[in-house]
């Protein structure tokens, strides 16, 4: 799992950071995943390395313009460009007028499948592989934080042991690979737990903005290998953090502490601070990790990879 920020910055792009974008990579799948898709997204994806044909599902967190502007021209693009794959997109209830208005007066067509959901709190994405829920969050209007949960998998197959049960070599290695229950030939039951390491635990990701601090992230960084939090203002700015419910560089850093999250990233940054000196990218920094340390500050085109963690003893 390796992520991508496409946008940091909140509100307008500055010379340096677009509006709100990221991207999840699963390689393991051949899929990627938007999270939020501000206009000059696609402009982003061209100057990355990231293939705007294998964008499979899109999360929107809310409809304020930094957060969805792109979506439409992006989803243009990927026409063009001959992507077959169909898209599903996630976002707040008023997403559907928007998407069929945008298509109607733009006479947009779409030479793939494209499906919108309208999210609502719990369980909004499950299959084999991975669960995506949905807490709604504190903002000015209807929004929604994301956690994506890899599920857990066995751990590694003893191909040794299984040749010692005389179990032949070839699909069924592949069966109790998986965990399955398998019957030979000889009307024996070989569980594939039996033949595999301890459960691999699978990774959690959380997403959060904009939100001035709630319960509600914290519950969805609930021991989050990689908490992904909005921090609008710095500290200093409370009172503008309070003003427009966005969170500040503090907020963001307890809402990792509360949630016994494992690494925090901040993002969603004012373009203030790009226009003035009064506050540094790394006072900024510094605020978040005198509560939680292992905090890193986002960048547009900053890539963290998510490793898997040990299986518990």
């Amino acid at each position: 799992m390796r992520i991508t920020f496409l946008g940091t910055s909140s509100g307008v792009p500055t010379r340096s950071r677009n509006v709100s974008s990221l991207a999840l990579r699963l390689p393991q799948r051949g899929e990627v995943w938007l999270f939020d898709c501000g206009e000059g997204t696609q402009h982003q994806i061209i100057r990355s390395d990231l293939s705007i044909s294998r964008i499979t599902r899109i999360f929107i967190t809310h409809m304020h313009g930094d957060h969805v502007f792109g979506l439409m021209g992006l989803l243009a693009t990927r026409g063009m460009a001959g992507a077959y794959l169909p898209v599903d997109i996630y976002a707040p209830p008023e997403i559907e007028d928007y998407f069929i208005a945008a298509t109607r007066y733009t006479r947009t067509q779409f030479s793939y499948p494209v499906t919108v959901h309208a999210v609502k709190q719990g369980v909004i994405f499950e299959d084999e592989d991975f669960i995506v829920d949905s807490l709604p969050l504190k903002h000015r209007i209807t929004s929604f934080g994301y956690r994506v949960t890899e599920k857990d998998f066995p751990g590694h197959f003893n191909p040794e042991k299984a040749a010692a049960l005389g179990i032949p070599a070839g699909p069924l290695y592949g069966r109790l690979k998986r965990g399955e229950t398998i019957q030979l030939d000889d009307g024996r039951e070989v569980s594939g737990a039996e033949l595999c390491g301890p459960l691999q635990p699978g990774r959690r990701i959380a997403y959060c903005t904009d939100t001035i601090y709630c319960d509600n992230s914290v519950k969805l960084a609930k021991n989050a290998d990689l908490l992904i939090h909005e921090a609008t203002f710095s500290e200093r700015d409370e009172d503008l953090a309070y003003r427009g419910l966005h969170s500040t560089t503090r907020m963001a850093a307890k809402v990792a502490l509360e949630a016994n999250a494992k690494r925090l990233i901040i993002t969603h940054f004012s373009p203030r601070y790009a226009m003035e000196a009064s506050v540094t990218p790394e006072e900024l920094l510094q605020e978040a990790r005198a509560i939680f340390p292992a905090t890193d500050m986002a960048h547009d085109f900053l890539t963290v990879d998510v490793a898997r963690r040990n299986p518990p003893d």
